[in-house]
């Protein structure tokens, strides 16, 4: 579960895993907003789609880089007061949110791809179909799509509650090893660890 004590364990993610996560948390937000705005807003639709279609495929390509990242790259363990309850609805909720991020992007592609519209990311370059054409792939993929997309708003909603609530209340930590710090193993293990190996 990773809330075990380990003192050359890193005590915050790297670098380049926190860069990607807040800019990442921005684009998800902003295009949460966005698809709102564009099931909402006729006006407003047309410009919000030019921004939709190029900020899901960034999307995309930032959650590949950040999964290689966390694949190759080691991670903060949670601190021991975390029950394994807890630990395991946060390592659950992470990887949904992994699967989320990689599946939405693509679905909409498909979505438009099933629609016979071009992924367009900049005046003069389409992306190329990844879907055949057909009114009722279009039908599942775009219902689909939607409902993935509540879905990673109410798991967005839970991580962030979760960030707060150790942030705010426990101060464990946890919050902060996404947020500042160095990345290097801690020689002396944080106060949690202390308190518990006593």
């Amino acid at each position: 579960m990773q809330n075990k004590s380990n003192n050359n364990a890193p005590r915050h993610f790297n670098l380049t895993a926190r860069i990607l996560h807040w800019l990442m948390a921005v684009a998800i937000l902003a295009m949460l907003f966005i698809g709102v705005g564009m099931t909402t807003s006729i006006t407003w639709r047309p410009w919000l789609i030019d921004i939709h279609r190029p900020l899901g495929i960034a999307i995309l390509l930032l959650v590949i880089i950040r999964l290689i990242n966390r694949l190759y790259f080691p991670i903060p363990p949670l601190p021991p007061t975390v029950p394994r309850w807890q630990a395991f609805m946060a390592h659950a909720s992470h990887w949904l949110l992994y699967i989320l991020m990689f599946s939405l992007p693509l679905l909409g592609w498909a979505t438009l791809s099933a629609g016979n519209w071009p992924v367009t990311l900049f005046p003069g370059w389409d992306l190329p179909p990844i879907a055949p054409t057909s009114s009722t792939l279009y039908a599942w993929f775009r219902t689909l799509h939607g409902i993935l997309a509540w879905l990673l708003f109410a798991v967005v909603i839970g991580h962030l509650s979760a960030a707060l609530l150790h942030a705010w209340i426990y101060r464990d930590g946890v919050f902060s090893s996404m947020a500042l710090g160095s990345s290097k193993p801690s020689s002396n293990g944080s106060s949690a660890e202390k308190k518990n190996a006593d």
